[in-house]
């Protein structure tokens, strides 16, 4: 899967390893109910980012990447 001819990669800073999920989220106070905003995650940084968003509120489910559907 590719954006614009680049290859997806993990959304974490400096990594570049390929995703293997899709965090779901959405900022509540700027964003309406139904939407969705995505970040992926390799392994690795799974946790790191899905902690992040989690305590601020914001994640709403994780995917395994193949079988996100957006």
């Amino acid at each position: 899967m590719s954006i614009d001819d680049e290859p997806v990669q993990c959304s974490r800073k400096g990594c570049r390893a390929p995703p293997t999920w899709v965090l779901v989220w959405n900022n509540p106070k700027i964003h309406t109910p139904d939407r969705r905003k995505t970040w992926t995650a390799c392994a690795e940084h799974r946790d790191y980012l899905s902690k992040f968003l989690d305590i601020r509120g914001f994640l709403r489910e994780a995917v395994p990447f193949s079988e996100f559907e957006g």
